[in-house]
């Protein structure tokens, strides 16, 4: 993000935390409520020019950039500021337990036979676009999960009680070997953007009330950056919600590649793991 969109909106974010006019922080304080309003009233006093699109504020400071330094100098130790949705254009600092979802970087990368039509690694617009074609066309859902999987909607956007509108990245629905059948929100990240605890909570939710007959299973992909766009590893994790914590349930690495580089002693390492 260019740095003076950044210095922006950080601006804006210190302004709502601090200043008296919208609640403000002092210790102790763990929850400080504000409305999407507030970012207008905040740029009127700072004479900042808002974005047209107020939400990529929040966007930006939940997956692309830190809090602001100030902000993050407030966090007791082993907690952590983060920016959840509190209802319809309204949101919230909450401090909770630092919770970072990050690739393990000893995992083993399973080769698989890359079936991404080349056309599409020609005119993505982006690294998440890429991504999400090559999660859909490689069917690694299902080979992750062990489900067969189909793409119900990309980008979905809605909105969930309580918390207020939100995206999902694609939505696929499932069933297993028994019947049981499931919806399956993704969240994608790649280049710099991190996997994100608000999204996958938000995700959660969502599914809990629009799908409430079929099993979640949240997954999130990231791609692993290398020297070599092509041949960079596709970390994907199932994740779920344990003590208002999020969990790391299953962890897979894949790298896809042409099948001529898939060896026999690969393919029997494969067999015995």
């Amino acid at each position: 993000m260019p740095v003076e969109k950044e210095n922006r909106y950080r601006q804006l974010l210190e302004h709502i935390f601090f200043d008296k006019d919208f609640g403000s922080y002092k210790k102790g304080v763990k929850v400080i409520e504000f409305e999407r309003e507030d970012l207008e009233r905040a740029a009127n006093v700072l004479q900042i020019k808002l974005p047209k699109n107020f939400g990529d504020v929040i966007y930006s400071s939940r997956y692309r950039s830190p809090l602001p330094k100030t902000i993050l100098e407030t966090q007791p130790k082993g907690m952590e500021w983060i920016i959840d949705g509190a209802g319809r254009a309204r949101y919230k600092f909450s401090l909770v337990p630092s919770n970072r979802i990050l690739p393990n970087p000893a995992l083993r990368a399973i080769k698989i036979p890359d079936a991404t039509p080349e056309i599409i690694g020609a005119y993505a617009l982006n690294d998440e676009q890429a991504l999400l074609a090559k999660v859909r066309y490689n069917r690694l859902i299902d080979v992750f999960l062990g489900v067969t999987a189909y793409s119900l909607q990309n980008h979905m956007r809605t909105t969930v009680k309580g918390i207020g509108q939100i995206e999902i990245d694609e939505v696929y629905v499932s069933l297993d070997r028994q019947g049981v059948q499931y919806v399956i929100p993704v969240q994608a990240k790649g280049g710099k953007d991190q996997l994100a605890v608000v999204q996958t909570k938000q995700d959660l939710a969502c599914c809990a009330e629009k799908f409430p007959s079929l099993v979640c299973r949240s997954v999130s992909a990231q791609f692993i950056d290398m020297d070599d766009r092509k041949t960079r590893k596709i970390a994907m994790f199932e994740l779920a919600i344990e003590e208002e914590r999020v969990v790391i349930v299953e962890e897979k690495h894949y790298r896809l590649v042409p099948s001529t580089e898939i060896s026999l002693e690969e393919l029997k390492a494969y067999r015995n793991a």
